[in-house]
């Protein structure tokens, strides 16, 4: 079967195509994302276990593009003015953290006995958290848009930045330590790069917006110039010794003023993780699984400090700004993982001869490790947070000026609305407009602000948290509404509604309770729960359009 395999390029990328779907679904079984699927598609079609990469200059190819399209999406998202629009919370704790980690796990890495550069290295790839899980887990909770989710995309904004720059680094002492290369070669290569720089801030300045303007009106031209940019500038990268993935940063880079960045971006989002398969293949063509046993105390180590050690500062960071402690905990929980840049950083690393093979081995197993554990911190990170409540006071000033959630405390709602999605938005306005106080509660800050745009009392928070709920304004509420979907807090659809239930009474609330149904069995299984009135929007709806439609007849 492998002599077969081995003389058929096609059947071989058939084989690897086949075993990524089949552990690309048992990966999906066990609710871990596609890295750590693809990471194992590479060790096992590796030499150590099935043997199945032989044409290594196709699947280097399919790597390489993979790699440009990656720091290609990279570098169009580092739009200036979103730079400018991330908030001094996330440039602060962004930086902090990279600090933090950078500083102790180079010590670390040196009590381990790693020599100065290793340490250096894996220190640095130790900062980068994965953009691709950590946005994907948030949306699949709709937690995209709470204050922890917009402070964890202002992290990542500001890791991308610290890639750029990490990448740029390693270009520049890859010039000065290319055996061949002189002092002339070296300022050759130097102004090849300012003249590529240039010349991006003139694409920029006079052509990125007016050229894609012209290919957007055939959107499939759009995808193909996108992808032609950026293996151009991956090659040009190349050729003048800036490296291909700094080439790559600066086509993105290009393209990331222009309106349609964001559609550029989703189109090609299904591309770079076809290709980045063919990354994971390559490093697992090239790693022996002797070489991550060689490093597991050192990996569980570094697993140890990325899991434990990266939540933390960011805890104390934003504790010490002034949020409170649970939101500080969720955003933190979010960098609690390596991701595939810290793999490839190290691959740059290994190919100018700085690090050895093993290390890559190393910092593999670290990343399997801890994206493999964060994915269930992330996904159950409500709980974990309920679990580790008690001992993190510690992290929260007596004022949380940041998060004034007991600005209402002491007024007279005669309905509190949990959930500020058009239904709750609707139901609060004829509500208002009959003369009934409202207060709407949600953990979307944009949310809040168009409420109050609508001349409606609204506050942030987290209906799940025993402290938030217990400074609720409950004594003068004859209703609680709840029009939260059942994925907004993170809990199961009862676990939701028993939370509501339990910390909306013990907070003392004697009111009446009310919530949002879509079925039947929903439905019966709020009744169970002690709900006073449930509303089926679509089913009430229906009822009385039926009742108008009968009128006319």
């Amino acid at each position: 079967m492998t002599e077969l395999i081995a003389q058929s390029a096609f059947i071989e990328i058939t084989v690897l195509l086949v075993l990524a779907a089949i552990v690309g679904f048992i990966g999906i079984l066990l609710r871990q994302p596609l890295i750590i699927a693809f990471i194992a598609v590479g060790l096992l079609s590796g030499p150590s276990v099935f043997d199945l990469v032989h044409s290594e200059d196709k699947i280097e190819l399919l790597s390489d593009l993979g790699i440009a399209v990656l720091l290609f999406l990279v570098g169009i998202k580092l739009d200036v003015k979103l730079i400018k629009s991330i908030g001094s919370v996330s440039i602060l704790t962004g930086l902090g953290q990279v600090a933090f980690t950078s500083v102790f796990g180079y010590f670390i890495g040196i009590l381990i006995g790693l020599d100065h550069i290793t340490s250096v290295y894996v220190a640095v790839a130790l900062t980068f958290s994965s953009t691709i899980i950590i946005v994907k887990l948030l949306s699949d909770k709709r937690e995209i848009d709470s204050l922890h989710g917009q402070v964890a995309l202002g992290f990542l904004i500001v890791q991308d930045l610290v890639v750029v720059f990490a990448m740029i680094a390693l270009a520049t002492i890859g010039m000065g330590s290319d055996d061949s290369g002189d002092d002339s070669s070296i300022l050759s290569v130097a102004l090849s790069g300012i003249g590529l720089l240039l010349f991006v801030i003139a694409f920029v300045r006079y052509l990125a917006t007016p050229l894609t303007e012209r290919l957007a009106k055939t959107p499939e031209l759009l995808v193909i110039y996108a992808i032609a940019q950026a293996a151009l500038f991956a090659a040009i990268g190349e050729l003048i010794g800036l490296g291909m993935e700094v080439g790559g940063l600066l086509a993105g880079v290009a393209l990331a003023s222009t309106p349609y960045r964001e559609s550029i971006a989703a189109r090609l989002g299904p591309l770079r993780d076809f290709l980045l398969l063919f990354f994971f293949i390559a490093l697992g063509s090239a790693l022996d699984l002797s070489q991550l046993g060689a490093h597991t105390s050192g990996a569980i180590i570094f697993s140890l400090f990325v899991l434990i050690g990266n939540p933390i500062i960011v805890l104390a960071i934003m504790g010490a700004m002034g949020y409170r402690k649970r939101t500080g905990f969720l955003a933190g929980l979010t960098v609690a993982q390596i991701s595939e840049f810290s793999l490839i950083f190290i691959a740059m690393g290994v190919s100018l001869g700085h690090l050895k093979a093993d290390i890559l081995g190393l910092v593999t197993l670290v990343g399997i490790i801890t994206i493999a554990i964060s994915t269930y911190m992330i996904t159950y990170s409500h709980q974990v947070y309920a679990f580790f409540e008690p001992f993190i006071s510690v992290f929260e000033r007596k004022n949380t000026p940041r998060e004034q959630t007991s600005a209402h405390e002491g007024e007279h709602y005669s309905v509190i609305i949990f959930g500020l999605g058009r239904l709750g938005t609707a139901i609060a306005l004829q509500l208002k407009s009959k003369g009934v106080t409202v207060l709407g509660v949600d953990f979307n800050p944009s949310a809040i602000k168009e409420w109050q745009a609508l001349g409606l009392d609204a506050t942030y928070g987290d209906v799940t948290d025993a402290e938030f709920v217990s400074d609720l304004p409950l004594s003068y509420a004859k209703w609680i509404l709840s029009s939260i979907p059942k994925h907004h807090t993170g809990l199961t659809l009862e676990d939701t509604k028993k939370t509501i239930i339990q910390l909306t009474r013990s907070a003392g609330f004697i009111g009446k309770l009310a919530t949002v149904s879509q079925s039947k069995k929903e439905t019966a299984e709020f009744e169970k729960l002690g709900v006073d009135l449930v509303l089926e929007p679509f089913q009430d709806a229906s009822e009385r359009a039926v009742e108008l439609l009968l009128e006319g007849l």
